[in-house]
């Protein structure tokens, strides 16, 4: 069933809502990213979206540790505006230089294109699973319209893109999940042989804190 106009709207200014407190809060926030360090379960790293620091998923991050995880971010990523190769071999870097093993990733948007490229690297034995939010495995058909190259490449047609598109070996070990409108991934974000979660919601950004994200990252942390 196609959502009316209006719960659109509705979804779209919630989402940009939750967008502008979340980078609002993690431009003022002091938290040190070895804050979520400790803890005795499975390693887990944090990989934001484009434009977006680590502390825009701070909030996740700090559950997840509650849990008893650590929890790895990467000040070195910044704004995540790099290639997603490049990004992806700093943290295949980080993984190999503390030697983390049974690693679950967390990703928003680009930083799933991130982690599936990491699960394809040297470092893939690391990883057991990701769990990915509304990331555009697909592209977005969006990109062609813009002129910036760090947008650019969420094209379909991109071939970092395209490349990770043909690797679907991986896709086993990922948990998809997305809403039924997102305003930046008209296409949506399921993935081929992976564990697809469609959310009876919208957006973009808020839905990283959807409780359904922790669920399933419960489930692939035990699993």
């Amino acid at each position: 069933m196609i959502p009316s106009a209006a719960k659109v709207a509705w979804w779209w200014t919630r989402d940009y809502a939750y967008a502008l407190a979340w980078q609002t809060r993690a431009l003022l926030d002091r938290t040190s990213s070895d804050a979520f360090v400790g803890g005795d379960r499975l390693p887990v790293i944090v990989l934001p979206g484009v434009y977006e620091t680590w502390k825009f998923m701070q909030p996740l991050a700090v559950e997840v540790h509650r849990r008893g995880h650590p929890v790895h971010v990467l000040d070195d990523l910044k704004r995540n505006d790099r290639p997603v190769t490049d990004a992806a071999e700093q943290v295949t870097a980080y993984l190999q230089a503390r030697d983390l093993t049974d690693v679950v990733i967390i990703a928003h948007s680009k930083g799933g294109l991130v982690g599936k490229q990491v699960m394809l690297g040297p470092a893939a034995a690391r990883v057991r699973g990701m769990v990915a939010v509304a990331t555009p495995f697909g592209g977005s058909r969006y990109a062609r319209l813009v002129r910036t190259p760090t947008l650019r490449i969420f094209s379909p047609t991109d071939e970092t893109i395209v490349s990770l598109a043909a690797q679907a070996a991986v896709n086993t070990h990922i948990v998809s999940i997305y809403g039924r409108f997102d305003p930046h991934i008209p296409e949506g974000s399921e993935l081929p042989g992976a564990k697809n979660v469609r959310l009876e919601t919208g957006g973009h950004f808020r839905i990283l804190a959807h409780p359904r994200v922790l669920a399933e990252f419960a489930l692939l942390a035990s699993g």
